[in-house]
């Protein structure tokens, strides 16, 4: 069948894109499901910053690539093989397609799963399979096991979770990526209780859902930074009780003042090591860092070596909120449906699939926190 995608070539192609055109919005094939594979209408797919470290290069990915790993949408067609899934299921993606059968899917940590980031690297389908070509009829690889910069895409039945229908598609798309990613890294790998003090640095998507969940875990108290007023203002309505911006005051000065000492978690998702250290500094003796956002790969940070044994301190990665999709995707939107996590304030606007370029340039200054793309079958 044809659909209308948005197809990266090459990485590195310079700001501002509206000029440049990293994305080339054109008709390409896409062959239909094979065995374990399932046809989804995408409705809506989130713009998160991990789309964009693959067009400005800081994350490498084998080119040419149909983007996108942040959506929601509906079944169309199952292969064979696909027992769970039926068309007309509404569905999530995860963005780590997990096999279910390797070590780490075996003890519970299947974001680490080896068969799932295997395909990821190498641009394909948990089966090894790529399904889309372009006009030239040259293969085009799969981002993420998800490409949702698609009006159809074909995923792998592990890539998805079958949601509640009367949750509208442009809010779940949110869950797969932000909202995992930020509320899984406060319950999931911080594990944080009640009382304890936590700082957020940036206030993206994936921050202000770190903010969501630390207000759900009954932290206090929650200190938002980042260097743009609105993103402070909205990190107040997620439920932060502090504001630090970072252009005009210290953020570690301000945050030991704050809490008498520093925080006991501190959360970094800006994908700078630079922040990345300064939310180290901002902890307390026995108190725990976790970096969410993905910096450059050739990026190192260094701390002081004698902090982390004479004062017990932690640095612990969170990737994917450390979750269980099947188990933590429905959890976090019944508490979206019950009114304990304000998801909606992350949807700064909805674009067009052509607008997709401009988008991304706003993203890259700051000036949203998820714009989400409308496709198909909202």
């Amino acid at each position: 069948m044809k659909t209308l995608a948005a197809v990266l070539y090459e990485m590195g192609r310079p700001a501002p894109y509206r000029e440049s055109r990293p994305l080339s919005v054109e008709e390409v094939e896409l062959e239909g499901p094979g065995p374990g594979e399932v046809l989804v209408e995408v409705a809506a797919a989130g713009l998160c910053h991990s789309d964009l470290s693959v067009i400005d290069g800081s994350q490498p990915r084998p080119m040419p690539m149909v983007l996108g790993h942040e959506a929601a949408g509906i079944v169309r067609e199952v292969g064979p093989g696909v027992h769970e899934l039926r068309p007309g299921d509404h569905v999530v993606f995860s963005f780590v397609p997990m096999c279910g059968r390797c070590f780490y899917c075996a003890i519970g940590r299947p974001v680490l799963c080896e068969n799932g980031n295997r395909a990821n690297a190498a641009g394909t389908l948990l089966s090894g399979a790529r399904r889309f070509r372009n006009a030239a009829g040259e293969p085009l690889h799969h981002h993420l096991g998800v490409s949702a910069f698609s009006r159809f895409t074909v995923a792998a039945q592990e890539s998805l979770i079958r949601i509640d229908p009367e949750i509208p598609l442009e809010k779940a798309a949110l869950f797969g990526c932000a909202v995992m990613t930020g509320v899984g890294a406060v319950v999931n790998t911080a594990r944080v209780e009640p009382g304890m003090s936590v700082a957020v640095f940036g206030l993206g998507g994936v921050g202000l859902s770190v903010v969501m969940g630390a207000h759900l875990a009954g932290a206090y108290p929650i200190i938002a930074v980042d260097v743009r007023p609105e993103k402070l203002e909205l990190a107040r309505k997620a439920g932060a009780t502090h504001g630090v911006n970072a252009q005009e005051t210290d953020p570690v000065a301000a945050i030991r003042d704050l809490t008498g000492g520093g925080v006991h978690y501190a959360f970094e998702s800006v994908g700078s090591e630079r922040v990345l250290i300064q939310a180290y500094q901002a902890t307390r003796r026995g108190g725990t860092t976790i970096p969410i956002g993905l910096p450059h790969p050739e990026r190192m940070f260094s701390v002081p070596a004698v902090s982390i044994v004479g004062e017990e301190r932690t640095i612990k990665g969170s990737y994917m909120g450390s979750a269980v999709p099947r188990r933590d995707l429905p959890r976090f939107l019944a508490l979206y449906q019950a009114g304990r996590l304000p998801v909606d304030l992350l949807l700064s606007r909805l674009i067009r699939l052509e607008e997709i370029n401009e988008g991304f340039d706003a993203l890259a200054r700051g000036e949203v926190v998820r714009q989400v793309v409308r496709l198909g079958a909202a």
